[in-house]
């Protein structure tokens, strides 16, 4: 039972690899949505693996074995094993959930201030300018969605290049790319070799939003000079945005660039067998933290004296 708690929070660190090959070698949404569901099971059977083994602990002390009303002693692993996973496992869970926290506070409080600033604004539709001298743009969700532009980002674009970045912000409040990067951010807070993964599911929203925007406009080369003069405008600039409101200078720009002035990839058999990895390990994982736990559940029941062995 022991063993089988342990791959799920093996198998995360399998997952940073193999979300570069992704980024390189599928489509953007399928990358997307592929990274985004993957990272979401490692991390949820890596936290059930973990609560199992902080009980298989917790249960080996006496007096918490007799308020659980075992009558029978646990049969697990050798205490060797069982108490140091059990005291790993809960250090691992209250960073984990101390980080989260704070995280979620933080990312709270700039989401507030931005609404706020947006609501304030007179809007064009779903346009918002504000008057800054620093060059900043990002899609704002909730309701309705915004897209936040200062003035400064707006003299720094020629109209064909502003007409990319609004159309590359729209596709982020359309897909709704803030809740990928809420997913990801919240499983790099489960599990450490899962926290790489953000940035992959950062950049993979972002050249889904390339795309679509050079579908709108037309033009890629457009899209790609649009994306450069951005980034490049914003450089030295500071940025109060939230880090789930996406903008069209997040990740590697150079790389977007190089994505977006290349030919398009077509669809290629080592594609299907990649995602089909990054899928199967995330089954596996989830397969692993199920059968765990049942396996520790029947033999707490076997200790009550409410299951044969």
């Amino acid at each position: 039972m022991t063993a089988l708690l342990f791959l799920p929070l093996l198998l995360p660190f399998a997952l940073p690899p193999l979300a570069r090959r992704c980024l390189d070698r599928l489509a953007p949404v399928t990358a997307l949505w592929t990274l985004t569901c993957a990272v979401l099971v490692l991390a949820g059977a890596s936290v059930a693996a973990l609560g199992a083994l902080v009980l298989n602990g917790l249960l080996k002390v006496p007096v918490l074995a007799s308020l659980g009303e075992l009558v029978h002693p646990l049969r697990t692993a050798s205490d060797l094993v069982v108490l140091p996973a059990a005291a790993g496992a809960t250090g691992v869970l209250t960073v984990g959930a101390w980080t989260l926290a704070r995280s979620a506070a933080r990312q709270l409080r700039a989401f507030r201030v931005a609404r706020t600033q947006a609501d304030r604004r007179p809007a064009a539709g779903d346009l918002c300018v504000v008057d800054s001298p620093h060059p900043d743009a990002y899609a704002l969700p909730g309701r309705p969605h915004r897209i936040v532009v200062t003035t400064a980002m707006l003299r720094s674009l020629a109209p064909g290049e502003r007409e990319v970045l609004f159309a590359h912000e729209r596709a982020h409040n359309h897909y709704g790319h803030h809740r990928f990067l809420l997913a990801a951010e919240l499983a790099a807070h489960c599990h450490p070799g899962l926290r790489p993964v953000r940035a992959a599911v950062a950049l993979a929203a972002e050249r889904a939003a390339d795309e679509a925007a050079a579908a709108v406009v037309g033009d890629r080369k457009l899209t790609a000079r649009a994306i450069a003069r951005a980034a490049l405008a914003t450089q030295a600039a500071r940025s109060d945005r939230p880090d789930f409101a996406p903008a069209v200078t997040t990740g590697p720009v150079p790389r977007r660039v190089a994505a977006l002035l290349a030919a398009p990839r077509r669809r290629s058999r080592a594609a299907c067998w990649l995602a089909l990895l990054v899928v199967a390990c995330a089954c596996v994982s989830a397969g692993a933290s199920a059968a765990g736990v049942l396996a520790f559940h029947h033999q707490v029941e076997v200790a009550q004296g409410e299951a044969v062995r």
